[in-house]
């Protein structure tokens, strides 16, 4: 039991923007490609305008995403663009995801 509460303990020092499993799938995504627009996120993670739009918008408030509108001769794109402070955020997540994962296991 205190393997378990050692792992909750680490969880909650954990970064609380990142700690919503479909903004850490945005951040994932971006740590792939850099960047991508707003419809590919769109596509590819099955949300809303509205949904990727509100979590967008606390990605960018944290400071871990940049959106931008970029024109093209058809229309106006959103761009959404990986910062480097927000790189910096997700692996240390994921590194604290890792260690309260490590605190569960079987020593």
């Amino acid at each position: 039991m205190a393997d378990v509460a050692e792992a909750l303990r680490k969880l909650a020092r954990s970064d609380p923007v990142l700690a919503s499993p479909t903004r850490l799938a945005i951040m994932l995504l971006l740590a792939v490609r850099r960047k991508m627009y707003f419809s590919e996120l769109q596509k590819a993670l099955g949300l809303t305008p509205g949904n990727l739009g509100s979590h967008l918008k606390k990605l960018e408030e944290a400071g871990y995403v940049r959106v931008r509108k970029v024109l093209t001769r058809i229309r106006p794109l959103t761009l959404v663009i990986l910062k480097p402070e927000g790189e910096t955020a997700l692996y240390e997540h994921i590194g604290m995801l890792k260690e309260a994962l490590r605190s569960l296991s079987p020593s």
